[in-house]
């Protein structure tokens, strides 16, 4: 074999071998992005779950409070529709400024404050909010890994050849929605 072929077969079998690691790599980090959204995912919706019993508590005190509960109905209902990170973003921005007026509505009754069943609520509604948000950041970072792979040579060129996609930070979109949801009263 002449030396100039055994040069152009491991420079294709270093090509390859570059080709594979950065394919592995952008899978591994699209695969880390959804494992990441799956825990944000699931204490969205422990959220939203919890919701049906703090608007069942809160009823019971706050008779004429209907119109600031049956939001919070609306958009449990709004979720199970909501597919994008884009959507369901919007939707947590929602619920947590419903959330505020809740709470807001709860400081005029202190039987209510004081109700063990709401003092559960309140327990789990702030264990909630604390994953999310550390769940959040979790994703964000995965996000913003796999988004840099997609950007940043070589791995761009083997992510336009194989078509992978950027992900969607999940961020907040209004000021108000920043701030975490008043769990304490």
């Amino acid at each position: 074999m002449n030396i100039g072929v055994i040069v152009l077969i491991v420079v294709l079998v270093a090509i390859v071998l570059l080709v594979i690691v950065a394919y592995n790599s952008l899978v591994a980090a699209r695969n880390k992005v959804k494992q990441e959204w799956s825990g944000i995912d699931v204490q969205l919706e422990r959220r939203f779950d919890l919701i049906p019993n703090l608007v069942e508590t809160v009823k019971g005190y706050a008779k004429h409070e209907s119109e600031t509960l049956t939001k919070l109905t609306e958009l449990r209902t709004s979720w199970s529709e909501a597919k994008t990170v884009g959507e369901k973003g919007k939707l947590n921005s929602e619920l947590s400024k419903s959330l505020s007026s809740v709470y807001a509505v709860i400081e005029n009754y202190p039987d209510l404050k004081a109700s063990e069943n709401f003092l559960q609520l309140q327990l789990e509604l702030s264990n909630t909010e604390e994953k999310i948000a550390g769940s959040r950041n979790s994703y964000n970072a995965a996000v913003n890994e796999y988004n840099t792979k997609i950007d940043v040579i070589p791995t761009n060129i083997i992510a336009g050849l194989f078509h992978f996609e950027k992900s969607e930070l999940f961020e907040v979109e209004n000021e108000e929605a920043r701030k975490n949801v008043k769990v304490s009263f």
